[in-house]
């Protein structure tokens, strides 16, 4: 059997800002000294006359970029998640928030799986923060193909856009004819009858993984992928709700105010249900492989179907 080909949601963002690049010359990429690891270095190799680096100013790329949208153009500001979310996020709010800019924020190294750089580094709380930023729109992919899509998807949507994407390189599991992505509409990728597992970003190949262990035990799981976290696709988690009787999400963030919160709130509103939230707990991550790191805190095949075994 040939091995699962695997590339990093970075990469996919660096290649799409190219490819779009070509289409629509009002595209500006703004980095904060960081273009070789955004891979928004693609796109300054293509078209330097249309990449700014801001140096390691964060705060300031994101008045550039709003100054920028102001003027017609269509900027896609780029840092890791840490800086983009957490240092810049009074400018994200104010100045592209507000006045509902067309602001597109590409963060990568979002989540434990950013490995040897360590806790100061691994954001676990950006969609947390992003969500609460009125007209912000919040996606997390889960593949290449998906990212791709994502960009594609931003750059066509009238207001500000957050965009998380991963350093490590993720199995592509989206790559068929009839794949769609539509902001806001979640993805059913299994079906199943006795529970449902909602995943986003890189959690999504490793549940699909998990359902098969739950086969092997008789548990017939359905799988959901929301790469759109906001606005939810409430309609799809409630109707899961409704039909398996229990959910459980799973997200690389922590199980406060991300995905899990963003279910939960639907839930309670429209069709209360028992949810388990499986993510990072109430803690700070640690410097060490992606792998390991992703072991450790239960969030690969092993530790979902493990955590779903003992809830049930």
């Amino acid at each position: 059997m040939s091995e699962v080909k695997k590339i990093a949601t970075r990469e996919s963002y660096g290649n799409a800002l190219t490819e779009l690049g070509a289409k629509h010359e009002n595209l500006v990429v703004l980095d904060a000294d960081l273009a070789a690891a955004t891979k928004t270095g693609v796109f300054k190799k293509a078209y330097p006359e249309r990449h700014i680096d801001c140096g390691i100013a964060e705060c300031n790329m994101m008045g550039i970029a709003a100054g920028l949208a102001a003027t017609g153009k269509v900027p896609f500001a780029s840092t890791f998640a840490m800086f983009a979310a957490g240092r810049a996020f009074e400018q994200i709010r104010n100045s592209i928030g507000y006045p509902k800019l067309n602001v597109k924020i590409g963060a990568t190294h979002a989540g434990i799986s950013v490995g040897e750089d360590g806790a100061t580094h691994q954001c676990n709380e950006d969609i947390a923060l992003m969500r609460t930023i009125p007209g912000m729109v919040v996606i997390n992919p889960a593949d290449d193909v998906e990212a791709r899509a994502a960009v594609y998807a931003a750059y066509e949507h009238e207001g500000p856009v957050y965009m998380r994407f991963g350093r490590l390189a993720v199995p592509v599991i989206n790559d068929h004819p009839d794949y769609k992505f539509e902001i806001g509409k979640g993805i059913t990728l299994k079906d199943g009858k006795d529970m449902t597992i909602i995943a986003t970003g890189l959690c999504v190949s490793e549940s699909l993984e998990a359902a098969k262990l739950l086969a092997a035990d008789g548990i017939d799981a359905r799988v959901i992928n929301i790469h759109t976290i906001k606005p939810l696709d409430e309609a799809l988690v409630v109707k899961a709700a409704k039909e398996t009787g229990r959910i459980f999400t799973v997200e690389e963030h922590s199980i406060i105010g991300g995905l899990g919160s963003a279910v939960c709130d639907t839930l309670a509103a429209q069709a209360p249900t028992k949810v388990t939230k499986i993510g990072v707990e109430d803690t700070y991550g640690e410097s060490g492989p992606a792998v390991e790191l992703i072991h450790k805190y239960g969030l690969d095949a092993e530790g979902i179907y493990k955590k779903i075994k003992e809830s049930l």
